[in-house]
């Protein structure tokens, strides 16, 4: 097998791996009423909470990867200058919104687990204070507003690009161009939109491995 086709097959396996950790994310959540006290020691200080919010920032860091893999295989058509953009945007979008995965991952579970130990802490003013600090929140929405800008560009460079099968984008962009407004519907909607973007990684996952073969 070629390098080329190699590192495409290893980025497509990478994007298949970011799809179920997409939906293992929220799938296995540990979902309670955040806004009572109890709920959120419940919650945040499971180690539930610790992985499952690993699981989605590697999805993050996997799913540039994988559109760097879209560029090379549309290499030489009038789509990848679109790539190539898409990849980059992604890729910065994915960078701002990290650390704010970071704080709500370990430093609510910290504070719960301190909470729930009988430390006397303002749980929920300090994860609200976390969660909405104005340069955390900002970051983290031009982030994911990047990210699905770059899923979106992505799609339309596969259906121009006569490579890829026109629609193996598609999901993929609905998936990430949704991820920001979904983290304001219930739980179940969550688990939902989780599938969708699972989903749609593991359609342009199959599409690039199979591109090679084809070609």
């Amino acid at each position: 097998m070629s390098a080329p086709l190699t590192r495409i097959r290893l980025a497509a396996a990478a994007l298949a791996a970011a799809g179920v950790l997409f939906a293992l994310y929220p799938g296995l959540r540990p979902w309670r009423d955040e806004t009572t006290l109890q709920g959120a020691q419940e919650a945040m200080s499971s180690p539930w909470w610790v992985a499952t919010h690993l699981f989605a920032m590697i999805g993050f860091i996997l799913v540039p990867l994988a559109l760097l893999a879209v560029r090379r295989v549309v290499d030489g058509t009038r789509a990848e200058p679109l790539a190539l953009t898409a990849a980059v945007t992604a890729w910065i979008g994915v960078g701002l919104t990290l650390p704010f995965y970071g704080a709500e991952d370990f430093a609510l579970h910290v504070l719960a687990a301190e909470s729930t130990g009988g430390a006397q802490l303002d749980l929920l003013g300090l994860a609200e204070g976390v969660r909405y600090l104005p340069a955390a929140v900002t970051t983290f929405g031009i982030g994911l507003i990047l990210l699905a800008v770059g899923a979106v560009l992505a799609a339309v460079a596969i259906a121009r690009s006569g490579v890829l099968p026109r629609m193996s984008g598609v999901l993929f962009a609905v998936g990430f161009a949704t991820f920001l407004p979904q983290f304001f519907t219930p739980a179940a909607v969550r688990v939902g939109h989780g599938v969708l973007v699972a989903a749609g990684c593991l359609w342009l996952a199959y599409a690039l491995w199979r591109t090679p073969a084809r070609s």
